[in-house]
């Protein structure tokens, strides 16, 4: 019987994504005739036909299909298994693979990088935005470590640890004074020009449900798809939009105006896989993250408070 290697494995995952024996050789930087070649060495490994050939796709066969579910477990674990040999507990090195939504890059991942380049400036960090649907499945595909979404339904395997409470606010230019301006009544905004984020994000569905909720038509003059466009245009504007109200802290020019009723609060989360390997890098932004919200005020969330208490008593 034909040496199984690592390799193998990899490529016939390659194949079966890409559905293509001369796409998956271009992804992997090798031949097409070689990747054939090997993925046949594999089939005589095993005993059975991995592939459909016949098509115009490769398809994965019944057994195939099966194969590559364990193969791509199998690789996860060994992943898994060469950071933890790697991992260094006294924090001097290491990485950490993170997923954030985009509203999040507006106001959180800044103070939580600096923080971390502070304490642990041997860590390095690849920072990914993205949906929030793709950052669970990266994590059950064990391509990132944590990340920071909403509370809701989450897959089979994700489990969502509470950070705080995020309020939504009108936010409009202008200088801070030392009270806060009056809550408004949802209905002004009828004659408000707003500029949103576009109907991509979260947020935006969040905003919509709630005019719609009031009977609002609100004068949408701009949509964007990202926040600086938003928070550029209000500075500089007499347009209005709604935002996080924490984006606000670090932008003296903005100021928050609460709208009445509220709109409804939404629970921030940090997100890992259940029974991951957490590394010691892992591990130690997980308490800093706890640590910044603390810190920046944010609203705690009911369990978060549980947890920043038990924090609070360890030696």
């Amino acid at each position: 019987m034909a040496a199984l290697e690592l390799r193998h494995l990899r490529y016939l995952i390659a194949v079966a994504e890409r559905g293509n024996f001369t796409r998956a050789a271009e992804d992997l930087h090798i031949s097409q005739p070689t990747l054939s070649q090997q993925i046949r060495q594999l089939e005589r490994a095993v005993g059975v036909q991995l592939l459909d050939r016949t098509g115009r796709t490769v398809q994965l066969t019944d057994a195939g299909a099966v194969y590559t579910e364990h193969a791509r477990r199998a690789l996860r674990d060994l992943d898994a298994a060469e950071r933890a040999v790697h991992d260094v507990q006294d924090l001097s090195r290491g990485h950490l693979r993170l997923g954030v939504t985009p509203t999040f890059t507006a106001y959180l991942i800044g103070p939580l990088v600096a923080e971390l380049h502070t304490r642990f400036p041997g860590i390095g960090l690849t920072l990914t935005e993205t949906t929030q649907d793709r950052i669970e499945a990266a994590l059950l595909a064990d391509d990132l470590d944590l990340g920071v979404a909403f509370a809701g339904a989450h897959p089979a395997g994700i489990t969502a640890t509470p950070l705080f409470t995020e309020t939504l606010s009108l936010v409009v230019g202008g200088s801070r004074t030392p009270e806060p301006p009056k809550a408004l009544a949802v209905q002004a905004l009828q004659e408000q020009q707003l500029a949103l984020l576009s109907g991509d994000f979260a947020t935006r569905g969040h905003i919509d449900a709630y005019f719609a909720e009031h009977r609002i038509e609100p004068r949408i003059t701009v949509e964007a798809n990202t926040i600086q466009a938003l928070t550029e245009i209000v500075q500089r504007t007499s347009v209005a939009t709604v935002l996080p109200d924490a984006i606000t802290h670090d932008h003296p020019h903005l100021v928050p105006v609460l709208l009445d009723p509220p709109l409804p609060a939404r629970t921030v989360t940090l997100l890992d896989r259940r029974g991951a390997y957490r590394s010691a890098a892992a591990r130690a932004f997980t308490r800093l993250t706890h640590d910044v919200v603390r810190v920046r005020g944010y609203t705690p969330a009911p369990a978060a408070r549980g947890y920043m208490d038990v924090e609070a008593r360890r030696p």
